[in-house]
């Protein structure tokens, strides 16, 4: 609304959010948000192939009527890349992928949260939607080990970008309950590793 009455264009980043991953196909639907221009890129190439897209109300596209080289690229409009990006967006509709993001996010924030209540202190917050989940530990030494522990029970999970407190968990929009329960299992396992080197310090 502000940037409606502002004259404002509002720009959305879906890099690491859209196509499915928060448990619609682009998070700002769960906010009721319609933004001027969106980006894409990472789960656009279904994970084979390197393209970014940026999608623009018609207001926006008008500019590039009369002038089309203003925005121009090296390699940009690459054929094969648009096609696995095509076969990509027919993929997750056809299989539903959001909706099982959804799903699998409801159960793993529900999991990680009953294991957390036999932790107390260790961990901060737990938060998420779909298969976009944070997990805050209480100091950024956790998370450190953490990461190891997980990657040596073959769960490879990350920092988020600017917070080594912020473990970030990202499973497949098509993960199954049985790899579900493992992450859990392993979740569980790692922080009572961690729990037991930091008592012993």
């Amino acid at each position: 609304e502000i940037c409606r009455e502002k004259g404002v264009l509002l720009i959305i980043d879906e890099v690491q959010t859209g196509l499915g991953r928060t448990g619609k196909m682009f998070a700002c639907e769960h906010f009721g948000i319609e933004p001027d221009i969106l980006t894409l890129a990472k789960a656009l190439g279904g994970g084979v192939m390197p393209i970014g897209a940026i999608l623009g109300t018609p207001s926006v596209w008008e500019v590039f009527e009369n002038n089309p080289l203003i925005h121009s690229s090296t390699f940009g409009g690459n054929p094969l890349a648009c096609v696995a990006a095509l076969a990509t967006i027919e993929q997750i509709e056809k299989e539903n992928l959001p909706g099982k993001a959804a799903k699998a996010g409801e159960i793993i924030l529900s999991g990680l949260r009953k294991i957390s209540d036999d932790f107390p202190g260790l961990i901060h917050e737990i938060r998420g939607i779909g298969c976009f989940i944070g997990v805050e530990f209480s100091d950024s030494d956790i998370g450190g080990l953490m990461i190891s522990s997980l990657a040596a029970r073959k769960i490879l999970v990350a920092f988020a970008l600017n917070d080594p407190k912020v473990l970030r968990i990202e499973p497949p929009l098509n993960i199954g309950s049985e790899d579900i329960q493992r992450i859990l299992g392993s979740f569980r396992e790692s922080l009572a590793e961690v729990a037991s080197v930091l008592s012993s310090l």
